[in-house]
């Protein structure tokens, strides 16, 4: 069976994004584009709510070429136009996935849990999720998540969107920490119980 595997940076007092929705206070430093390119590396399905593809969609394909754009993002870049690209909307239309309509499937809402556990059943390497707050706490609480990675940053926002819709009845256990030189973020690596050990 296929991993589910939530990879996101949030900051030492558990916020998701700062106030007024502000992802970019947060410190996506040269460990957050690595570990990214390391989970897209061992991905063959990136999994992404309708605002995080938007804005994925809106940045990334263009690094591959962009003067300024660092190595890794570069590739970050040529692995989210090569990795199957699957959208939880009910609003988004195919015609609106452009640049990335041949790796892009769109799943309706009432329809996503269902479909996405049968996804894990298949065959393929690892199932991602960045970002999309509210699509995987919905799956987190539906016992379809089976790693959470949380890349801690060393900031504290006082205020903004918390990483947790609500609290989660899921038991993790921690599997791995990681640090980088040269950076204060640290990630924690948890598995997710399964319900018969809940």
């Amino acid at each position: 069976m296929r991993k589910l595997i939530v990879a996101n940076i949030v900051s030492l007092d558990g916020y998701y994004e700062g106030p007024n929705r502000n992802v970019m206070a947060l410190p996506m430093d040269h460990s957050f584009d690595a570990y990214n390119a390391e989970r897209l590396r061992a991905a063959d399905t990136l999994l992404l709510g309708a605002n995080c593809y938007g804005m994925f969609k809106g940045f990334w394909p263009q690094m591959k070429e962009h003067p300024q754009a660092t190595p890794v993002h570069r590739e970050i870049s040529r692995l989210n136009d090569a990795i199957e690209k699957v959208v939880v909307s009910d609003r988004l239309q195919s015609e609106q996935t452009d640049p990335w309509r041949s790796t892009t499937r769109i799943l309706r809402r009432a329809e996503a849990q269902r479909q996405i556990a049968a996804l894990k059943q298949g065959p393929g390497r690892d199932i991602l999720v960045f970002g999309s707050r509210t699509l995987w706490n919905d799956l987190l609480s539906a016992g379809l998540v089976d790693e959470l990675h949380l890349m801690v940053g060393a900031v504290v926002l006082g205020g903004g969107t918390p990483a947790f819709l609500q609290a989660q009845p899921a038991p993790f256990r921690l599997i791995d920490t990681r640090r980088w030189e040269g950076s204060s973020n640290v990630l924690f690596q948890y598995a997710v119980e399964p319900a018969t050990a809940r």
